[in-house]
């Protein structure tokens, strides 16, 4: 199988390039810079860049499968319909004029919006995005599904390389020293090397069956478990990445310190943590063959030095 991955010097993307790898998947990456796996042995790279729409001409000739794993999350609304609408439609363009088969995009559980969601399906919701990210990653889904491809939508997603979720429990329980509504609220977590095994499985799923373009269509890609968030915060503090949680606190009673105390997390984002954002499994890992490991939580003592590390300020940039 040949694969086509955009997205590859990012968090999952590094991570799904290594399990391409040890597959014997050969592998072209495309962006603005080469992944660590590019080079003698690893993967093909080639210059492009979704906000480029020619740029990308050519990156999928001979690739059975596409993976597009990029994505911007930031506040800029302009760069985020460039990258994730925009840049999405034209690699997906691209895809079906060099007859690529399949075309997995990597999206999120937060194009939900607001919960709280307890245990929803597919479609269980309607989708209501809050962020310029999230609508804008939407948006991109639509360009897969009418090619007949994957979207994936995983919610928390810890590991080697998360700059996100972890960070922000630090500086959430820095404002609200408790366990929050008693740690009760049910997440939907995965592991960044249990993710790259999905997308790799997924992507194999339709490899070599010419001209099929039946994807899997929107499928969630967490850990079929979920996990409250007291395991959670528990797992982190046994590792000694963040301080113990402290006494339990009503929800009402965190929302009010946290508002009360500065920071760039918002009442949106804490509530993400202390209230159910957990989505049902739809047997995603058992259609594609790949166990989805011990648990959501079973690879964060190996990540934890590299957690530590970062939060005392050790690591640079991504």
């Amino acid at each position: 199988m040949r694969a086509t991955v955009l997205g590859a010097t990012g968090f999952v993307g590094g991570a799904v390039i290594g399990e391409l790898l040890r597959r014997g998947v050969e592998v072209r990456t495309a962006g603005r810079r080469p992944p660590r796996d590019a080079g003698p042995g690893g993967a093909e790279w080639v210059y492009a860049d979704l906000r480029d729409p020619g740029s990308l001409h050519g990156v999928c000739e001979g690739s059975e499968v596409l993976l597009q794993l990029a994505s911007y999350v930031g506040p800029d609304e302009e760069m985020c319909r460039a990258v994730n609408e925009l840049g999405t439609n034209a690699a997906v363009a691209e895809a079906r004029r060099a007859g690529t088969g399949h075309v997995v995009l990597l999206s999120t559980t937060a194009v939900y919006g607001a919960g709280p969601h307890s245990g929803i399906a597919v479609h269980g919701v309607e989708a209501r995005p809050v962020s310029p990210a999230s609508r804008t990653r939407l948006a991109g889904e639509r360009a897969v599904l009418e090619a007949g491809g994957t979207v994936l939508r995983p919610g928390l997603i810890l590991g080697e390389g998360d700059r996100w979720v972890v960070p922000a429990l630090q500086e959430l329980l820095r404002r609200v020293p408790a366990r929050w509504d008693s740690g009760q609220a049910l997440l939907s977590v995965v592991g960044v090397r249990e993710l790259a095994r999905l997308v790799a499985g997924v992507a194999g799923h339709h490899a070599g069956v010419a001209g099929h373009r039946a994807g899997l269509g929107v499928r969630h890609a967490s850990h079929p478990a979920p996990v409250s968030t007291g395991e959670l915060l528990d797992a982190l503090a046994r590792y000694e990445v963040l301080p113990a949680a402290g006494e339990p606190w009503p929800l009402d009673r965190c929302l009010e310190r946290l508002r009360a105390t500065d920071g760039r997390m918002s009442e949106r984002q804490f509530r993400l943590f202390a209230e159910d954002h957990w989505y049902a499994d739809d047997g995603t890992w058992q259609t594609v063959g790949v166990p989805p490991g011990r648990g959501p939580l079973s690879g964060l003592e190996e990540a934890a030095p590299w957690y530590r590390a970062q939060l005392a300020g050790q690591l640079g940039p991504a």
